[in-house]
């Protein structure tokens, strides 16, 4: 049985102290949060999201240690796989990485909220058992005394453990999808849509763990309770950017005679804010709706007698 080995390019915990108190400075704030943010497939989509939060991320190509626009938080990029083991011994106060890296890792660490988002859009992820098309190889069961190839060893030795199944699990540095039947017999591997393992003639047999987007800190940080209103605002603001990711919002002028008709449009248990216009007889009404839902109330508005109707985007939706 082969161990995963520590991962490429990851600093030992020793350097990466001494780099995070260099990039801290002398004359550095007293209160300060050391973030953790996820570098790789998720790190664009999160410096996106910390955008539209009101936080600008900017880190130059070769960089461990972005710039933000907030001099009360101290940002290092760090793989998701090790995100967990670098809270826990309190290199970072807090970070954000996946549940399946997270148990993958077997670290003590708070999870303190989920924020359900991927590379591709604001949905959960899966980690997969797959095997190339029209082989033997129909269920988990039928590995018995067979090779499967994953980066998520543990958790796929535990689950290959719960089927009572003897499989041989390798871990894989990457490029797992064409591992496939030369190298190993099966995969284990994270999708988000399934098109890489369709295009590597592979089907999906079970899925392992399904995961999202978590955002964890350790203990100290917690108890801290500077340290804990600073994480507690900053998601505020992040839960407030993924709301506004999947809402719009929508203003009209309506006559008050035709008032009633057009708040029987909206959903029922959105109430609009409505304002008097200058003229008596018209009201402006305005409110927030889930944007898949537009294309189908936009013109039931208009055929009740809304006018003017302007949709506008969100930055963010607190509740």
């Amino acid at each position: 049985m082969l161990k995963a080995p520590a991962f490429a390019g990851a600093f030992i915990l020793a350097d990466m102290i001494e780099l995070l108190h260099h990039s801290q400075g002398e004359n550095s704030m007293s209160n300060k949060l050391k973030l953790g943010i996820p570098k790789g497939s998720l790190q664009e989509s999160t410096f996106e999201l910390f955008a539209k939060a009101g936080y600008k991320i900017k880190v130059s190509s070769r960089s461990y240690f972005p710039t933000i626009n907030d001099d009360e938080i101290e940002v290092m990029l760090i793989r998701a796989q090790e995100m967990a083991r670098y809270v826990e011994s309190k290199v970072l106060d807090c970070g954000l990485t996946g549940t399946d890296w997270m148990v993958e890792s077997g670290c003590k660490v708070e999870t303190i909220k989920d924020l359900v988002y991927a590379k591709q859009g604001l949905r959960k992820v899966r980690w997969v058992l797959a095997a190339p098309k029209g082989s033997n190889i129909k269920s988990a069961k039928d590995l018995e005394g067979k090779r499967v190839a994953t980066e998520l060893v543990n958790t796929s030795k535990e689950y290959f453990k719960k089927k009572g199944v003897n499989a041989t699990v390798e871990f894989s540095w990457g490029a797992t999808e064409a591992k496939c039947p030369d190298l190993a017999d099966a995969i284990i591997e994270l999708t988000e849509t399934g098109n890489s393992l369709r295009a590597n003639n592979l089907e999906i047999l079970d899925t392992v763990l399904e995961s999202n987007t978590i955002f964890i800190a350790n203990s100290d940080a917690i108890k801290d309770k500077w340290k804990k209103t600073k994480i507690d605002n900053l998601l505020l603001l992040l839960d407030g950017a993924l709301k506004a990711q999947t809402m719009v919002g929508l203003k009209m002028n309506v006559l008050k005679e035709n008032l009633d008709k057009v708040i029987k449009c909206l959903p029922a248990l959105k109430n609009p804010t409505i304002a008097q216009l200058s003229d008596p007889a018209w009201v402006d009404v305005d409110t927030i709706i889930e944007e898949k839902t537009v294309r189908d109330i936009i013109p039931q508005l208009k055929s009740a007698g809304a006018q003017g109707i302007v949709e506008y985007p969100l930055n963010k939706v607190i509740d």
